[in-house]
């Protein structure tokens, strides 16, 4: 589903990704995890174009993302607010989602009924703007809108952090129900190795850009990534 090929990305000469190869399976759920610095959203942003390649490519699909918009179709992603439009309100920018991928008034307000319990009263018929919210109630819009187009590929860059423990809890419900669709390729990032290592069956260990670790989730998964980093 996604494969990475001699991906090297280089800031001012230095080196912070390179990754000579790495394959995730559709219906894989891939974890990545790492230090600061690790080059995890680097990866990511690779995969959604948002920045070049110094040298190889990303395929999705089979296709390098940079030579065509289709892989777009079937990818949600969230990485940070900078993806969302912030003047508009949770309801608005909803509705600008499904207009633009054609998702109808009753398929989006389903959706949405749905999240009712990870929004938890404070993200729908809210009237402030985005921009208004907790840094948490931006992180479900952003989540959720990913989710609401019903991708095939779903990347999200850290998705825990800002979060109140209830609202973990009941995310990580829902990418685990994610994780055991064959359907669904994901891919998540995070800091918290227990989150990862319950909700992903395969996990990457990042470090200065390249993969040091490359792991199938057990039971003696969170165990070994602890010693990792306290090494």
């Amino acid at each position: 589903m996604i494969k990475a090929e001699n991906l090297i990305k280089q800031y001012n000469g230095n080196t912070v990704l390179d990754l000579p190869e790495l394959v995730i399976k559709k219906g894989e759920s891939f974890g990545l995890v790492g230090n600061n610095g690790a080059g995890k959203t680097t990866f990511f942003s690779l995969i959604l174009d948002l920045i070049s390649a110094t040298n190889g490519r990303v395929l999705s699909n089979g296709v390098d993302v940079k030579q065509s918009d289709h892989w777009k179709s079937y990818t949600g992603s969230y990485l940070d607010e900078g993806y969302l439009i912030d003047f508009l309100n949770p309801m608005e920018y909803f509705e600008f989602i499904a207009e633009i991928n054609g998702i109808t008034k009753t398929q989006y307000e389903k959706f949405l009924q749905s999240f009712e319990e990870l929004f938890n009263g404070e993200v729908l018929n809210n009237k402030k703007l985005i921009r208004e919210l907790s840094k948490g109630n931006q992180k479900k819009v952003g989540i959720a809108a990913a989710l609401l187009v019903g991708p095939e590929v779903l990347i999200l860059d850290e998705p825990f952090p800002h979060l109140d423990p209830s609202t973990v809890i009941r995310l990580k419900k829902v990418l685990k129900t994610l994780a055991r669709d064959s359907s669904t390729t994901l891919l998540i990032s995070s800091h918290d190795l227990s989150h990862v290592t319950e909700i992903c069956s395969r996990i990457a260990v990042l470090e200065k850009g390249k993969i040091v670790r490359d792991i199938n989730t057990d039971e003696n998964t969170l165990a070994e990534l602890q010693q990792y980093f306290t090494a």
